[in-house]
């Protein structure tokens, strides 16, 4: 089974490319999703976090006060990777076991989003990884709209990996500046060349590219060199 990898920024598009792969019937999973699973009432995780953090972070109805929690482990780098080290064990296990019961049941590929893909070292599992991307005034433009502060915006996007590096570790890299009808022809001619078992590279074509690399924007194709590709450790099963 061809294993797949959806990163990127907060706010670029990830879970979008990911219904979208669903719906043509590709198997996904989202690791936002588990985040909230592994957290229920009554979970270990849950019982860790109240242990960590104390039982103020936790509602009158024993759930995860997630605004709270958001609130102080984005303002205190610690705190957020003492959150981090005690949810993503059983978020990994979880896809994990989902990518299992896939390959069980004969499917040819599967998908799993995480937005800290390279940041935890979860490539090492995968065969081919996606990066979705956008401006950062795009992506400022959407965060607003959630009804996030700027400092809040600002927080979350010194959380994780700069989006220029996440696109020079990619195989991939998915531009979502436009619509839906710009976003779906990328996501089909990158399939087809995963399916393909092609070399890999950035099927957005004409947008505008920011890389580590080359700070300016460019218009053509990207194809990653052997020495800027990083080490493929994942094999398909």
């Amino acid at each position: 089974m061809r294993k797949v990898g959806i990163t990127g920024g907060v706010g670029m598009g990830k879970s979008t490319c990911g219904a979208l792969l669903a719906r043509q019937g590709i198997p996904v999973v989202d690791t936002d999703e588990l985040a909230r699973e592994v957290v229920a009432p009554g979970t270990p995780a849950l019982e860790a976090i109240r242990a960590a953090f104390g039982p103020e972070f936790l509602t009158p109805e024993g759930a995860l006060d997630r605004g709270r929690m958001a609130r102080w482990v984005f303002a205190d780098a610690e705190a957020r990777r003492q959150l981090e080290a005690i949810l993503h064990p059983p978020i990994r296990e979880r896809w994990r076991a989902q990518f299992a019961a896939w390959r069980q049941a004969g499917r040819p590929l599967a998908v799993v989003v995480i937005p800290l893909l390279f940041e935890t070292g979860a490539e090492a599992e995968l065969d081919d990884t996606l990066c979705v991307a956008c401006s950062a005034d795009t992506q400022r433009h959407r965060l607003l709209a959630r009804g996030w502060s700027p400092a809040q915006i600002q927080q979350r996007i010194e959380a994780q990996w700069p989006i220029e590096k996440k696109i020079a570790a990619a195989d991939f890299l998915v531009w979502t500046e436009g619509g839906l009808e710009l976003l779906a022809p990328q996501l089909d001619r990158i399939l087809a060349s995963i399916q393909r078992r092609e070399p890999a590279r950035d099927w957005s074509q004409d947008r505008p590219l920011l890389s580590p690399a080359c700070p300016k924007a460019v218009t053509e194709p990207r194809q990653q060199s052997q020495e800027e590709r990083p080490e493929r450790r994942g094999h398909s099963e």
